[in-house]
This record gives structure tokens, sequence and C-alpha cells, in this order.
């Protein structure tokens, strides 16, 4: 029961340090969200207009590249943007679709996990600990935004086949390409319509459509979309049929699909062996710890204790990156 009211009592702590970091990030957004307002009059003129139009989110996105405006930036809005880590995740932004910047999501976790660690070395707690949730605060938004983009990329590639197929049959038509984007983003759903959307809105607004379709490119930063732009901009360039080079394209991203379905099925057992190996540790730590809570607790509250579970939690880690690189088939 002593060992149950100390992890309570750490739980206590960490939630009761978490609470006014959670106030101050709230406040933070608040008066950083209101400066950018007032300051950004011409900006907010420019965003009511581009609301009359259909996906508002995407026009915004693109009048936010247009008109990114680099004054009065802090010392971390100066050092943040040149740091290889912010341009990932500035592209990562982009494929999940969300409303804030790399610099100010970067901003945030910096500043969460700066006030857990300075919390947990006031409070005497043991420093691994501090450590290893101020690391979790830092590392864990991110990996979640690497999955979601990844999700969202995923579904886009799913919905190529699709959207060629649509534009082929408006170019045959007799419309335009930019018609045939447009028609895409009203008639294909999230991600492809969004996407396609900000492509529209960013040719209605002065740009090329060739150079619209690049950025595309550059933000989803996927190979089947790079085939298309790569074919628009030699149609426009030499001419030729673009209806049938779309065709043959999406019929090569149709089966590339289905053999990566059937790679999957194939792969099935080793993913589960792999979340089995993953999971079984931590479930035989719990089962010691139920049975016998003085045993299993010389590895948390012992020095060689915490020796070995961090020998064990590397080697978890160890093993389950090399059994994703095993199963992770490139297709």
């Amino acid at each position: 029961m002593g060992n149950f009211a100390v992890i309570k009592d750490y739980l206590i702590s960490i939630f009761l340090v978490l609470m006014p970091v959670a106030g101050m990030m709230l406040i933070f957004y608040s008066a950083y969200t209101l400066w950018r307002d007032v300051r950004g009059v011409e900006r907010k003129k420019i965003r009511d207009r581009l609301r009359e139009e259909d996906a508002r989110r995407q026009a915004k996105k693109a009048e936010q590249s247009i008109l990114k405006d680099t004054r009065n930036q802090s010392i971390f809005e100066t050092i943040l943007p040149k740091l290889s880590l912010t341009k990932k995740i500035d592209k990562w932004i982009e494929q999940t679709n969300v409303n804030f910047t790399a610099t100010r999501f970067l901003m945030n976790i910096i500043l969460a996990s700066v006030i857990v660690l300075v919390a947990g070395i006031l409070l005497k707690f043991p420093l691994w600990k501090v450590f290893l949730t101020a690391g979790g605060i830092f590392g864990l938004p991110i990996y979640v935004l690497r999955f979601m983009a990844r999700r969202r990329m995923k579904i886009l590639v799913n919905q190529l086949p699709d959207v060629f197929e649509l534009i082929s049959q408006a170019l045959r038509a007799g419309h335009a390409l930019a018609s045939g984007v447009q028609l895409i983003g009203k008639q294909i759903p999230d991600p492809a319509g969004i996407e396609f959307s900000r492509v529209f809105h960013e040719q209605n607004l002065g740009i090329k459509i060739e150079e619209a379709l690049s950025n595309f490119a550059d933000r989803t930063d996927q190979l089947d979309i790079r085939f298309f732009v790569t074919a628009v901009l030699i149609q426009r360039q030499t001419g030729g049929d673009l209806a049938e080079v779309l065709d043959k394209i999406g019929e090569v991203i149709r089966d590339r699909i289905k053999i990566m379905g059937q790679v999957q099925a194939l792969t099935a057992e080793g993913r589960m062996s792999g979340w089995v190996l993953a999971v079984m540790p931590f479930f035989v730590f719990l089962l010691a710890w139920v049975m016998n809570p003085e045993y299993a607790g010389i590895l948390l509250y012992e020095p060689e204790g915490n020796i070995m579970l961090g020998a064990a939690l590397f080697f978890e880690i160890l093993g389950i990156l090399m059994i994703r690189k095993i199963i992770n088939i490139k297709v």
C-alpha cells in the first residue's frame, strides 16, 4: 500500500504542475492571438474576402503563404525557423492541415517542457522521472503530429485514382485544368478536396497553375503527386493528351494500392507478433506488481533496478524499431 501511496502522490504532483502549465499556455496563446489580430488589419481584410469562397481554411492557408509577415519577430521566431526540426514540423503541419505554425508549436512544447523540468527539480522529484516526463511532453506532440500527417497523406494517395479519373473526364468534356481542379475541390472529400481547393484558390490569387501545383507537390511530398505535377508541366510545355496520361497514372496507383494490400495481408502475422512482443513486458510487469509489489518495486525504487529498467526500455524500443523495419516493405 505504501508503494501505491507514493505513486498516487507522484501523479497528484504531476497534475498540480501541469494545471498551471496549461493555464499559462492558454494565456500565452490568447495574448499572442490578440497581438496578431491587432497588427494584422490588412491580412484580416484579405481573410474576410477569402471567406466568401467554399474552402475558407484552404484560402486562409494560401493567403498566409503569400502574405507571410516576418516583421517584429522575437528571438525564438528568428532562431527556430533555421532548425531542421522546425522545417520537418512545418511540413507535417502543412500535411495535417492544422491552423498553427511550426515556430509557435515548438515554442509551446519547449515552454511546457522547461516548466515541468524546473518544477520537478524544485519539488525534488527523482531526476530520471523529471527528465522522462519533460521529454515525453516535448516528444509526444511531435510524434502525434507526424502520425496524423502520415495518415492523412496515406488517405490522399488512396484517393488519387478517383481524382485523376475525374480530372481526365473533365478535360475530355472540354473543361480547362483549373476547372477540373475546382471540381475535385467540390466533389472529393478531405484530404484531396481540401488540397485541390487550396491549389485552385492560390491560382485565383494570381499564382500560375503550374506553380500552385508545384507547391502542392512540395507540400505533400508524395511520389504519385509529383508524377501528376510533372505530367502537367510537360503537357503545358510540349502539348499532348493529358487525360490519357492521367488515366495511366491512375492505373499504376491502383495496381500499387492492390499490391500494398496483399503485402499488408502477408505481413499481418509479423505485425501482430511485434505488437505482442512490445506489450508483453509491460503486462508482465503489471502482473508482477499486483502479485508481489515489493519484488516488482525493486525496478522503480532501487538504483540497480533503475539501471535494469532503463536497459530493458532501450532494448524494447530497439526491438520494436527492428521489427518495424523488417515488416515495412516499400511498394
